[in-house]
């Protein structure tokens, strides 16, 4: 099965697919946009984020709450540098792509988060990564409660009330479904959602060959998923790899259920037919 499965080139992915805790997140985000661009120097990026932490450590200690120090972040990111999200953000995949963040300052909430932690990490602010549902936040835990930066709406911070209060406006759950979901999230849950955010974006703009580079990442990482290999199977069809495709489909038979029997049969039959033309 033709399927590049080397990832020995990505330190941080590796980690992930060992279920290693000690991932550096921004390293991890960046070789997902390497995918899309081969050429790409980290030190860019990782020397933006270096600057803006020291930025905000010769600001924050002179701040005498916890709110006065996130606004201090939020005055050094969304104010200074000018980082925000807009309404087309979702639907340009560089706005995922963590050096393309910072070089032009639109991003999506989670890519926005996660240069948010990485710079207030840097600075000694505990501030993490919170997969809520339909938007992504960052959490700053403090002695009264936790407080929550909402990145992509130039960096509102909410008390836990307000921000369940929102996300139960936005996402029609309960509030206890909402208060499980505002937990840290640990980098593979935030790589994952990454990933699925771009796989999303690239069929539905039926870019092909940057969907299987994402595919083959969430299949790594889920090795033993039907959905995820049954995707890449369908995704090689889309991208001209039938020989991989038909490979996939015949394993993906053999543990298939019977509802899906006739979806592979169907499109392993795709697959044949294209290989048959390059012969």
């Amino acid at each position: 099965m033709d399927i590049d499965t080397d990832f020995s080139c990505d330190p941080e992915f590796c980690k992930l697919l060992a279920r290693r805790e000690d991932v550096n997140l921004i390293g991890a985000a960046l070789e997902l946009a390497r995918d899309a661009q081969p050429k790409l120097d980290f030190e860019h990026t990782l020397g933006w984020i270096a600057k803006r932490s020291v930025e905000l450590r010769t600001h924050i200690h002179r701040m005498r709450s916890d709110r006065e120090m996130l606004s201090e972040l939020v005055r050094c990111l969304a104010g200074t540098h000018g980082l925000h999200g807009d309404k087309y953000a979702f639907q340009r995949a560089e706005c995922s792509y963590i050096n393309r963040v910072v070089e032009t300052g639109v991003g999506i909430p989670i890519s926005l988060s996660i240069v948010y932690v990485a710079v207030a990490q840097g600075a000694g602010l505990d501030l993490v990564g919170v997969a809520a549902p339909m938007h992504f936040l960052t959490r700053f835990d403090t002695i009264e409660g936790p407080l929550f930066v909402d990145t992509f709406h130039a960096g509102q911070i909410l008390n836990y009330d307000d921000c369940v209060e929102w996300l139960e406006t936005l996402s029609g759950l309960s509030s206890e479904e909402i208060d499980q979901a505002l937990e840290p999230a640990t980098p593979r849950e935030i790589i994952i959602r990454m990933l699925n955010n771009l796989k999303a974006l690239h069929v539905t703009q039926e870019s092909w060959e940057q969907a299987w580079l994402v595919q083959r990442r969430l299949l790594a990482l889920h090795s033993m998923a039907f959905d995820h290999r049954r995707d890449l199977a369908l995704i090689a069809i889309k991208s001209n790899r039938p020989g991989v495709a038909i490979d996939l489909l015949e394993t993906c038979l053999k543990d298939c259920s019977p509802k899906d029997r006739p979806m592979i049969e169907n499109h392993l039959q795709i697959a044949e037919h294209q290989l048959s033309k390059w012969n």
